[in-house]
C-alpha cells in the first residue's frame, strides 16, 4: 500500500491517467466555445489539487466540528473576504459544491415547501433550477414562468409584471443560462416589491461582466444572489451565495447542515485564488475582451448567413438559429459536425423551438475560453467563418478537413497549458 501511495497516477491507474492526458490534448488542440466553460490558471489548478482534499471541515471558520482546521479557516475566510470585496456584498457563503446546490440553499432559506415561485422558462433561456418540472425546484414549489417576446426574443418585462401580479409569487427568480442580452435587474426588483416577493438573482453566467462593471449588478438590490465560480469568473467548478446581512444566518444554516456536510476545502482554496485573480486590474480588461469577442463572432456569423436569436448579444454568449424554420439543420447535427471538426459548442433550444430539447434548433456559443487563450476580434471572425462552413455543409469531409486545419493553426498560435501538454506528450511516449 505504501508503494502505491507514492506511485504516479500513470503507474497506479493508467486508464484514468490516459483519459486525463487525452483531455489535456483535447482542450489544448480544439476550440472551446461552450459558454459555460473556461480555462483556469495553473495556480487555480494547483490549489484544487492540493492536500486540502484530505481535510474535513464541517462548520464555518472559527466554528468547526473537527480539529485541525486552522489552515482551512485561513483558506475559507480569505475566499469569503475576497468574494465580498469582489461583488460588494454584505455576506458570502463560499461552500456550495455547485450552482444548483447554492440555489437549493436559497430556496430553503427564502420560502416554504409548496410556495409559489416565478422563474424564467428554460426553453427561453432560463435554468433548470428556476422551476423546471423535473428539477427539485419544480418538484418542491408551485411554479409559474415568464419568457421572451416572440417579436424581439428579449424578456417581456410587461408580461413578467402581469404574471407576477396575477400569481403573487413568494420568490421572483431571475438570471439565465442562455440569454444574450442585458437583464434589467432594477425593473425586476420593482416588480418583486410590487407583489411582495423576495428577489433572487442567479448570475452564474454573467458574474464576470458584473464584477467588472460591464453588466448591471443585482447585488445591491436583490435579497439573494448566486453564481457558479467557473464560467466567466474563471475559477474552479463550484457555487457561491451572496446576500444581505439580514439573510446571512439563515443562508449559512441552509448550506450547512441543510444541504451539505463537509465543504470541499481544496475547491474553496481554488475559489480564493480565482477571486484574488478577479480583483486584479487586468480582469476587467479580460471581461471587456470577452464581450468584444462575442460581438465580433456574432457579427461574422450573421455575415455568413446564420440567424442570431434576438439579433445580437450584450454579453459573453449568443444563440445561433441553425434550424431556420426547417431550411437548415438541427442543433444536434450542428454540434456533432462541429465536434468532428474540433470545435466544441452545445446544442440549445431557442425561444418557441419547434424541436425537442435533445434535438434543438440552436447552438449556444460563448467566448470566455477562447478569450482566456488570448484570441481577439480577428480570430473571432476567423472562427465565425469556420463555424459557418461546417453548418452550411455538415456532411462534407472536405470542409471538415479544411476546418480542422484552420483550428490547428489557431490553437498553435494561442497555446494552452503548454508545459502540461508537453509533459503529457512525454508521458504518453514512455508508455
Amino acid at each position: 500500500m505504501s508503494d502505491q501511495r507514492n506511485a504516479s497516477l500513470a503507474e497506479v491507474d493508467p486508464l484514468i491517467a490516459n483519459a486525463i492526458d487525452n483531455e489535456v490534448a483535447r482542450q489544448a488542440n480544439g476550440l472551446e466555445l461552450i459558454a459555460s466553460e473556461n480555462f483556469v490558471s495553473e495556480a487555480v489548478l494547483e490549489a484544487a489539487g492540493s492536500v486540502f482534499t484530505n481535510k474535513y471541515a464541517e462548520g464555518y471558520p472559527g466554528k468547526r466540528y473537527y480539529g485541525g482546521c486552522e489552515y482551512a479557516d485561513v483558506v475559507e475566510q480569505t475566499a469569503i473576504d475576497r468574494a465580498k470585496e469582489l461583488f460588494g456584498a454584505d455576506h458570502a457563503n463560499v461552500q456550495p459544491h455547485s450552482g444548483a446546490q447554492a440555489n437549493m440553499s436559497v430556496y430553503l432559506a427564502a420560502i416554504q415547501y409548496g410556495d409559489t415561485i416565478l422563474g424564467m422558462n428554460l426553453s427561453h433561456g432560463g435554468h433548470l433550477t428556476h422551476g423546471h418540472p423535473l428539477n427539485f425546484s419544480g418538484l418542491s414549489y408551485k411554479v409559474f414562468d415568464y419568457g421572451v417576446s416572440r417579436e424581439t426574443e428579449t424578456i417581456d418585462y410587461d408580461e413578467l409584471q402581469r404574471i407576477a401580479e396575477e400569481h403573487k409569487p413568494k420568490l421572483l427568480v431571475c438570471g439565465a443560462s442562455a440569454y444574450p442580452r442585458i437583464i434589467d435587474f432594477e425593473r425586476i426588483s420593482q416588480i418583486a416589491k410590487g407583489v411582495g416577493a423576495r428577489m433572487f438573482a442567479d448570475i452564474a453566467h454573467i458574474a464576470g461582466p458584473v464584477v467588472a462593471g460591464l453588466h448591471p449588478s443585482p447585488v445591491p438590490i436583490a435579497d439573494y444572489v448566486t453564481t457558479t465560480t467557473h464560467k466567466t469568473l474563471r475559477g474552479p467548478r463550484g457555487g457561491l451565495i451572496l446576500c444581505k446581512e439580514e439573510h446571512a444566518k439563515e443562508i449559512d444554516r441552509r448550506v450547512f447542515p441543510g444541504v451539505q456536510g463537509g465543504p470541499l476545502v481544496h475547491i474553496i482554496a481554488a475559489k480564493a485564488v480565482a477571486f484574488g485573480e478577479a480583483l486584479r486590474d487586468d480582469f476587467r480588461e479580460y471581461q471587456r475582451q470577452i464581450l468584444a469577442n462575442a460581438k465580433a463572432l456574432c457579427s461574422e456569423l450573421q455575415e455568413q448567413g446564420l440567424r442570431i436569436v434576438s439579433g445580437g448579444t450584450d454579453n459573453h454568449l449568443m444563440l445561433v438559429d441553425v434550424w431556420m424554420d426547417g431550411k437548415g439543420i438541427t442543433g444536434k447535427v450542428a454540434e456533432k459536425s462541429l465536434e468532428a471538426a474540433t470545435i466544441t459548442v452545445n446544442k440549445n433550444t431557442i425561444p418557441f423551438d419547434q424541436n425537442k430539447p435533445f434535438v434543438a434548433s440552436g447552438l449556444r456559443i460563448g467566448t470566455p475560453a477562447v478569450t482566456t487563450r488570448g484570441m481577439k476580434e480577428p480570430e473571432m471572425r476567423e472562427i465565425g467563418r469556420l463555424i459557418a462552413q461546417v453548418v452550411h455543409e455538415p456532411e462534407s469531409e472536405e470542409v471538415r478537413t479544411h476546418v480542422k486545419r484552420g483550428v490547428a493553426e489557431l490553437t498553435a498560435r494561442f497555446p494552452l497549458y503548454a508545459k502540461r501538454l508537453k509533459r503529457t506528450v512525454t508521458e504518453v511516449a514512455k508508455r
